[in-house]
């Protein structure tokens, strides 16, 4: 079984698309207003912003986190969490071995609360040893 979409809730589309434009870096694959639906393309999964749509919270991959939350800020947008280690993945039962995952919080256009995920090889452990990129 493959997830197909995510909604999240959008009072304001036109605002919604500029938003998620600038963070997704691509702009929307199909927008139907009415009834009110705006569609992006999450590698292969659908991120539907619609008005009638609960709140959700997504946690998208980026490549720096500190950067993206950096131009981000910039932008004006709310950072509810700043960028901080959350788990160390000593396997890779929930992310590649030998990583660190970083969160960060943004709140998108509309209000909803946003993560924001970079998985950042480690440099090193506790002991001192270096451990080789990934």
């Amino acid at each position: 079984m493959d997830l197909v979409q995510i909604a999240q809730h959008a009072d304001d589309l036109e605002r919604a698309a500029a938003f998620y434009t600038d963070l997704l870096g691509s702009p929307p694959t199909a927008t139907y207003d009415p009834p009110g639906l705006l569609f992006f393309d999450l590698g292969g999964v659908r991120l539907l912003l619609d008005r009638g749509a609960p709140s959700a919270l997504h946690y998208l991959a980026v490549d720096d986190i500190d950067a993206t939350v950096g131009r981000l800020r910039d932008a004006g947008v709310p950072v509810e969490t700043e960028p901080h280690v959350i788990f160390g993945h000593d396997d890779a039962t929930l992310g590649p071995a030998g990583t660190d995952e970083w969160m960060a919080f943004v709140r998108d256009s509309e209000g909803n609360l946003v993560g924001l995920v970079e998985h950042r090889p480690r440099a090193r452990r506790a002991t001192g040893r270096q451990h080789p990129q990934q």
